[in-house]
Formats: structure tokens, C-alpha cells, sequence
């Protein structure tokens, strides 16, 4: 058999369809396809503008009869004459030329050889409408001179529906989600507001049963133990007022983290230091993991504790007598830092393990000894995973736990030794305390008032001056030049944070460090008063040494500080 080139054979088969392209126009067959089609109408008019040709789709969309529109309307009179006024003053603008709202209109763009698809409203004999969109062509002769034109249009009223409707959804979607922030809003707002009203009667309760404990050579042992149990549980009350606030501001998405390298080994030591006396009260070993080389993770330092803590702490409170704590960490997993935290208790089944991070399931604790409230891991999670970790658990029922989180590994902080010398070398001594201190504390609750003048008279060398409003706390600091003013916030009248601009913009008041004790414990509540520019922000309630601790740093600054003269 003789070999067809296949260039050849290509070229056939274009000659084949050329031909049968010439055949279906010589016959009319697109034509006819194109103006009997039913999907769309196609509307032909003459130069002028009235139609010659309705097609069936036009017929079928409109309501008319061909014989009854050609040669007798122009597409002006089927469409929407508002639309046609508004259309021609658009183009009238465009171009700087008045268009005429009828049927040039409509073909403007066209006859000046510019595609033009555009929405209009056509409306039915029956006067009902519909949207539709419009694509304009201009008809030409064999010299380009316009001999007609062209306007096929298909019916646009399901997505118009669909359009409308998601704009419906779109305006229901925006609706819900001002709802949404509102409600979390109202909700900030109302823990905002609850935490200061359960905080301030804490205050008190705390206070003065840190008082009472540290008198405890002349309470008897059965008083002693009643105040211990007031510590206790009162203790254990912030406990759960912060776990709620903390999962509040995780839920709301307004808790910032400070993410920095974080010296893990350093962390570790502190851990272990806060939770030996409970290992020691259980009766339950603990070995720490030893550091051979400096390790850092990229962390907040304050959450990673937290996390660190929650873990030994559920690892203590579920183990059994006589247990064991293994706390390990691994470095070999490429570029990431596992600490884990096992525990010889009873272990958890698979069903169990799959609801441990749910909100405030304890898995059947409820009715156990053990206090909790089925919130602590699930903040733990939202905060490992806030700085880029992750958390996990492995139990077996019978051995115990093990509780993990990984986060990134970081390299060392750079520190320039030079610098830390210089400074170090620049810091002026510190002076004995030889004077009389004053301390002046502008505070309108009496409960708090009369916890701190108990705290200040065990102190010799230091007299407490008061103030029931911002006001008079001002007037007195300028009197009296105090060495260091504690301020609440929530004053009557003049809040503590205006108080302490006042005291600020004053020179004979600005050397004065004013430190913040308030009940406003919310992380933006410290934040915003630290860049007002409070000296330190103690909450309340208030820890005894921690409180102490704070005012020698203030004294010691209002040292080292210069004063006006007297």
C-alpha cells in the first residue's frame, strides 16, 4: 500500500471542513440554528433601529410574536425607559456628546466599533419584566458602512436571584458577626467587671489572713490551721477566677504574648522550686531533667511557666502514694524542643484521653478529692499552640501519663558582656535606710485600706498617709512629697490612671514612683497602666512578700532619684 503523508492528510481534512462550512451557510443551517435556538433571544434591526428579526428565544422570553414587533418597534420600546434614561446620561458624561435615551442608547457603543455587553430590564407584553444581559454588534456591508445591528441577550433573573441572595446572606453574615462582637464585647466587659468585684472582697480575705499567718507564734495550732484553710481556699479561688479570664481572652483573641528566646534550663529551675513543697506534702518523687548545654525556645517566659506548672501540677494531684514525677527533655527533634512531664498514676482509657482538652470535663473527677475545674489543660493547649508548639498525652491505664509540648528551639540571646559591665559599673550604690519613709496610698475601699496601714505599722521606718479620692491624693503628694504613692484605679471621680498624669505633668511631683494596686487585672489593664506609666502594677489580691518585695524596689528607686528641696 502506497504511504499518505501526514501533511497531506491534514490539509485534507481542513479543505473537508472548509467545505462543509460553505455548505451549511449555503443552506441556511447555522442561520437557522443561531435565530430558532430558544436559549437566548437574538433581536436584528435596521440602521435605524427597528427590528427585522425575532428570533424564537425572543418570542419565548418576551411574550411576542415576531409578526407582531418586526417592521413596527424599535429594543427601546421593550426595555426599561428609566434604565434607558440613566444609560444615556452615563454616556453622555463618558463622552461629552448628549445621547438620546432611546434606541441610540442602546447602540452607541456599537456603531462606534467598541464592544458592549450591558444589563437592562426587558419588559414582557404582559408588562412583567426580567433582567437580561446584552450583547451589542453593529452589521456591516462590504464597505463598513452599518446596515443594522445585532442584540442577542440572555435571561439574567436566576443569578440575579442568585446575586440577590447572597447579598441577603452576605448582610445576615455581617449582622451575626456584629452580634458575635458585640456579645464578646459584653462578655470582656462583664469579666472585666466580675474579676474586679470577686478580686476586691479576695483582697481583703487573703490579706489579712497572710497577716494573721505571719503572727503564728501568737495564734494557737487549731487557729493557725483555720487560717490555713482560708489561705487555701482562698487561694485556689483566684486560681479559678484567672483560669477563666485566661480562656476567656484566649476565646476572644485578645490575649498578646510576649514571644522571645527563653532559657529553658532557667525556667525549669523555677518550676522546680515552686512545686517541691507539694511533692514533699504528697509524699511524691520528682526528678528533674539536667542541662549539659544552654537550650532556649521561643516562647512567652510567664505562659511557659504557666503550662509547665498546670502539667507538675495534674501530674502531683493524679498520681498515686508513694508516686513518682519525671520531668525530660528532648532536643534531638530537628529544630523543635520537647519537654515531657510522666506521672505513675492510674492512667486514662483511649475514650477518656479523646475528651481530655475538652472546657470544664474532668472525666469523672467531679466527685473525686482532687479540686479542679476542667479548664487548666485546655488553656495550656490554646497557649502552647499561641506560641507556635504543641501538646499531647500518652497514657496507659494502670502505669501512669505522660503529658508533652514542643515548641521551637531558639539560639541564644546576643549579650554585649562590654555593655552589661559598663552599665553595671554606672549603677549608683544603694543608701542605707536612714530616715523616716513615707508612703502615701489613695485607695477608697476601708478593707484595703486598713490591710496596708497593718502592713506598713510592722515597718518602723516608714509612716502611711491616705487619700479616699484622686483629688485629695493629689493635693497631699504635693504637701507632703511622699518617697513612694500607691494608687488604685477605680477612684471615685478621678481615676488613678488621670491622677497619674497629673502627678507626672507636675515637676514637683514627677520624681515620685507610683506604683498601681488594683483589682483591673486584665492583661490590657496592666498593660495600659504600665504605659501610663506606673512604676510597677501589683493586682489584687495582694501577695504579702510580693507586695513588700515591690515597695523596697520603689524606695529604693525614690533613693537613688533626685528630689526638690524641702
Amino acid at each position: 500500500m502506497p504511504t499518505i503523508d501526514k501533511t497531506t492528510a491534514d490539509a485534507a481534512d481542513v479543505n473537508r471542513d472548509v467545505r462543509h462550512t460553505d455548505a451549511l451557510l449555503k443552506t441556511g443551517a447555522l442561520q437557522r440554528a443561531i435565530f430558532n435556538s430558544a436559549n437566548f433571544s437574538s433581536i436584528a434591526t435596521d440602521a435605524k433601529g427597528v427590528i427585522q428579526i425575532f428570533n424564537v428565544g425572543a418570542e419565548r422570553m418576551l411574550g411576542y410574536d415576531a409578526a407582531n414587533v418586526v417592521n413596527t418597534i424599535t429594543p427601546a420600546d421593550i426595555s426599561d425607559p428609566q434604565e434607558l434614561i440613566a444609560r444615556a446620561e452615563a454616556l453622555s458624561t463618558e463622552c461629552g456628546t448628549v445621547i438620546t435615551p432611546g434606541f441610540e442608547a442602546l447602540v452607541f457603543k456599537a456603531a462606534r466599533g467598541i464592544e458592549d455587553i450591558y444589563e437592562l430590564t426587558y419588559i414582557r407584553k404582559d408588562g412583567s419584566r426580567f433582567p437580561a444581559v446584552v450583547s451589542v454588534t453593529a452589521l456591516r456591508d462590504g464597505h463598513g458602512a452599518i446596515i443594522g445591528y445585532l442584540l442577542i441577550g440572555t435571561d439574567n433573573t436566576a443569578r440575579k436571584h442568585v446575586d440577590t441572595e447572597r447579598k441577603r446572606l452576605d448582610q445576615v453574615l455581617q449582622e451575626k458577626n456584629v452580634e458575635l462582637e458585640r456579645a464578646n464585647l459584653a462578655k470582656s466587659d462583664f469579666l472585666s467587671s466580675m474579676s474586679h468585684e470577686l478580686r476586691s472582697p479576695l483582697n481583703a480575705i487573703l490579706g489579712f489572713a497572710q497577716l494573721l499567718a505571719i503572727d503564728a507564734a501568737t495564734i494557737t495550732p487549731a487557729q493557725k490551721a483555720s487560717i490555713d484553710q482560708i489561705l487555701h481556699a482562698g487561694w485556689y479561688l483566684l486560681e479559678l477566677i484567672n483560669g477563666i479570664l485566661d480562656l476567656a481572652q484566649i476565646e476572644s483573641g485578645k490575649l498578646s504574648l510576649s514571644l522571645e528566646q527563653v532559657s529553658l534550663p532557667e525556667v525549669m529551675v523555677e518550676c522546680q522550686a515552686m512545686i517541691e513543697p507539694q511533692c514533699q506534702t504528697r509524699g511524691i518523687s520528682m526528678s528533674f531533667c539536667r542541662f549539659d548545654l544552654p537550650c532556649f525556645v521561643h516562647a512567652d517566659r510567664t505562659r511557659l511557666k504557666q503550662v509547665i506548672i498546670n502539667l507538675l501540677s495534674n501530674a502531683l494531684k493524679y498520681n498515686r502514694a508513694g508516686g513518682s514525677v519525671i520531668v525530660e527533655c528532648t532536643t534531638n527533634i530537628p529544630e523543635r524542643v520537647r519537654i515531657s512531664v510522666g506521672d505513675t498514676g492510674a492512667g486514662l482509657p483511649p475514650d477518656k484521653l479523646a475528651r481530655l482538652f475538652e472546657p470544664f470535663n474532668r472525666l469523672g473527677q467531679e466527685t473525686g478529692t482532687e479540686e479542679g475545674n476542667g479548664i487548666g489543660l485546655v488553656v495550656s493547649r490554646r497557649l502552647v499552640e499561641l506560641m507556635g508548639g504543641a501538646i499531647g498525652v500518652e497514657s496507659t491505664v494502670g502505669e501512669g501519663s505522660v503529658f508533652w509540648i514542643e515548641l521551637n528551639a531558639a539560639v541564644a540571646p546576643y549579650v554585649d558582656v562590654k555593655e552589661s559591665r559598663s552599665t553595671a559599673a554606672r549603677q549608683p550604690q544603694m543608701l542605707p535606710a536612714a530616715r523616716l519613709r513615707t508612703l502615701l496610698y489613695v485607695e477608697d475601699n476601708p478593707a484595703n485600706l486598713t490591710l496596708v496601714e497593718q502592713l506598713v505599722a510592722r515597718c518602723s521606718d516608714m509612716r502611711l498617709l491616705s487619700a479616699r479620692n484622686g483629688t485629695l491624693g493629689i493635693q497631699i503628694a504635693r504637701d507632703s512629697l511622699p518617697d513612694v504613692i500607691l494608687m488604685d484605679i477605680n477612684l471615685p471621680g478621678l481615676s488613678g490612671l488621670d491622677a497619674l498624669r497629673i502627678l507626672r505633668d507636675d515637676p514637683v511631683t514627677a520624681h515620685i514612683p507610683v506604683v498601681a494596686l488594683s483589682a483591673n487585672a486584665m492583661p490590657h489593664d496592666i498593660k495600659r497602666g504600665l504605659e501610663a506609666g506606673f512604676f510597677r502594677y501589683l493586682t489584687k489580691p495582694i501577695n504579702v512578700h510580693e507586695f513588700m518585695d515591690t515597695l523596697n524596689v520603689a524606695l529604693e528607686f525614690a533613693d537613688r532619684g533626685a528630689r526638690p528641696c524641702q
